[in-house]
């Protein structure tokens, strides 16, 4: 019998969390799952595609797989072309995976939800920190995103780790008084920032997944500790970096290129960051301008995935409603 392919699926998985979508060719949502995250960097290539496959499983409910017409992927830690084909080897025997599937950076979906146009960077500042720029001539340029070893500070992992080290400097009188200190210690109900240190070492607390202290990064510096704001100013700095770095690089320096900022520290919208970034972009890269992207990233995700089938302007339409906001999340959502 055969059977119409007439579903696409999209996927946006990062650090926090992964979404999962199901469409029709009109761009009607089916289906929408939410799971923990499935960065192979972070969670592993074996419990990345775990997640995925549970997810996918869940959203399409029982139909049948062959019926989709495209999936798309699109995660964060996947940088390097080894690890792109590592993780679609690690796919390819699944029912899902059949068909037309798609496994790319995550940072190509931010991108597509916020820009249609083809000169454009996009800056994602979540768990970590990465970029990618593209040009109407189809040329890109990425970075290896390993974190210190190839350069990057930034996102919620290192500012999280930036409030515990500033902390620690701030109890034991290697650092100047900072009220992170006490703010540390109300979050993770510790009676030193020594105790909590031993607890990380010892392994009775976990110390490599610090981005839930971050918030306190910009409380402190909303209220006026120096030490704060200067981290703030930093994660400024590292986007504009990262940003001039693709412009350049693409040669668009004398272009209007819009600069997608996403991630959940962008949509948090703190003035102060906000602010230093817009300051260095009119500094280094004054024809760039910023556009932060509210909509969950699987957007862009999903309107790959169709765009790849073919439909027409009405779909993408329709599905760019459908998933502008994930609010609607907070209820169920599979038929």
């Amino acid at each position: 019998m055969t059977v119409s392919a007439d579903l696409v699926i999209a996927v946006d998985g990062g650090g926090s969390k992964t979404d999962v979508v199901l469409l029709d060719l009109s761009g009607r949502m089916l289906g929408w799952q939410r799971g923990s995250g499935s960065s192979p960097q972070v969670e592993g290539l074996r419990n990345s595609v775990r997640v995925i496959d549970g997810l996918i499983d869940r959203v399409l409910d029982g139909r049948d797989p062959r019926r989709l017409a495209q999936v798309g992927v699109y995660l964060s830690g996947l940088d390097l072309d080894e690890e792109i084909e590592a993780f679609r080897a690690a796919i390819a025997h699944l029912p899902w995976a059949a068909g037309p599937t798609v496994a790319e950076n995550d940072l190509h979906a931010l991108l597509r939800a916020g820009t249609d146009s083809r000169n454009a960077v996009a800056v994602i500042c979540g768990t970590g920190m990465n970029a990618i720029g593209v040009r109407e001539d189809g040329t890109d340029v990425r970075f290896l995103a390993l974190g210190p070893l190839s350069g990057d500070w930034g996102g919620g992992t290192e500012l999280g780790a930036a409030a515990l080290w500033h902390a620690a400097r701030a109890e034991d009188g290697r650092g100047p008084w900072t009220e992170l200190l006490p703010l540390l210690l109300d979050a993770v109900d510790a009676p030193s920032v020594g105790a909590m240190i031993e607890d990380v070492h010892l392994g009775r607390r976990e110390g490599d997944r610090l981005g839930y202290l971050a918030p306190l990064v910009f409380r402190a510096a909303a209220d006026g500790d120096v030490v704060a704001q200067r981290v703030v100013r930093r994660q400024a700095d590292e986007v504009v970096a990262y940003a001039h770095a693709c412009i350049r690089r693409l040669g668009l320096l004398e272009v209007d290129v819009p600069i997608v900022f996403g991630g959940g520290v962008a949509r948090a919208r703190d003035p102060l960051l906000l602010s230093g970034i817009e300051e260095g972009i009119s500094l280094r890269i004054p024809r760039a301008f910023l556009t932060i992207v509210d909509s969950p990233p699987v957007l862009g995700a999903a309107l790959l995935a169709l765009e790849r089938v073919g439909v027409d302007a009405g779909a993408l339409a329709g599905v760019r409603a459908e998933l502008e906001s994930d609010e609607r999340f907070a209820r169920p959502v599979l038929l």
